[in-house]
């Protein structure tokens, strides 16, 4: 076989494992939020609707928190598009809207890449904050949306000043009330909770949700019957060592993102190099590439692994 078929075995098996997704129980304890905050339509096909939980029409709304690549874009990515309730029975509507936070973080941003996800065309660069917004919640109730999901959500708050909170909380806040309320999904790392939730409004109407670290007690079984899975569907065999798992879950800064991240790149090591098993070192030389480090900083190679400060090169995941 020529390198460039080699190449292309591998980049096929690889991209067959990325588009895997590996369900958990993170996954029902988040339906389970979600399920609070919808109405099922009794009429067949329709899609539900936002739960009020006041007279005046009030929606209320969810804070996922989990680190940088612990895999909550997914995981509500996943629930949302699967979720009988949110079934579109139109191609005319839009039951739930998914948005990352653009860069730069405005509310004059975040409101023009809301309405391009809804199909709204491109607005004059000039068009004022408040204006962008009421088009925003008009073409929401337009498209009959009950959900409004705004990924990395933790740079809205990167401001120190209060009063820049304040705008973006209280525009949020003026979505979640009134004729063609939604649910408010904001997900982000740990620091979104800590900078939204001193106010006591922020958290009467957000259920937080925080998703639990990985542990080899917790976890340890499904990572290996994960990785068992992943290695016979591409042809290889898994050399399991007794510390393999606590290193991959140290390496991963205990997010189950990580883990699964680090282990498909094991795996197109392996493969690369025409290797018929998954070993340890597959892991250490994925590592390698990803942290450039050296040996004796190598989680998967150091003696020590476990005393291996991950701290601040957390902070700059």
């Amino acid at each position: 076989m020529t390198y460039e078929n080699q190449n292309f075995v591998v980049q096929d098996a690889v991209k067959s494992l990325r588009d895997i997704y590996v369900q958990s129980e993170r996954d029902a304890v988040f339906r389970e939020y979600l399920d609070r905050l919808i109405t099922f339509s009794p009429v067949p096909d329709e899609a539900g609707k936002p739960v009020t939980f006041t007279r005046t029409g009030e929606t209320r709304g969810i804070i996922l928190i989990d680190g940088a690549g612990g895999g909550k874009t997914s995981l509500v990515d996943k629930a949302l598009r699967s979720h009988p309730a949110l079934e579109a029975s139109s191609g005319a509507l839009r039951p739930w809207i998914g948005v990352s936070v653009p860069s730069p973080a405005t509310l004059k941003s975040l409101g023009r890449a809301i309405l391009s996800q809804t199909g709204y065309p491109e607005l004059a660069e000039r068009k004022p904050v408040w204006d962008i917004w009421t088009l925003v919640r008009n073409r929401l109730k337009a498209l009959g949306t009950a959900v409004l999901w705004i990924d990395e959500a933790h740079d809205l708050f990167h401001s120190d000043a209060r009063h820049e909170v304040n705008r973006v909380l209280r525009m949020l806040k003026s979505l979640m009330q009134g004729d063609g309320a939604v649910i408010v999904v904001l997900s982000g790392v740990e620091a979104l909770w800590d900078i939204a939730s001193y106010d006591d409004q922020v958290k009467r109407r957000y259920a937080k949700l925080e998703l639990p670290r990985v542990t080899l007690a917790s976890h340890g079984d499904d990572l290996t019957s994960i990785i068992d899975g992943y290695c016979d569907r591409v042809g290889l065999q898994f050399s399991m060592t007794e510390d393999l798992l606590p290193r991959l879950i140290h390496a991963s800064r205990g997010r189950f993102g990580r883990c699964i991240e680090f282990t498909v790149h094991a795996i197109e090591v392996a493969l690369s190099r025409g290797h018929q098993a998954l070993t340890p070192d597959h892991y250490a030389e994925a590592w390698a590439m990803q942290e450039g480090c050296a040996p004796g900083k190598n989680v998967f190679l150091a003696p020590k692994w476990s005393q291996i400060n991950l701290t601040a090169r957390n902070q700059a995941a």
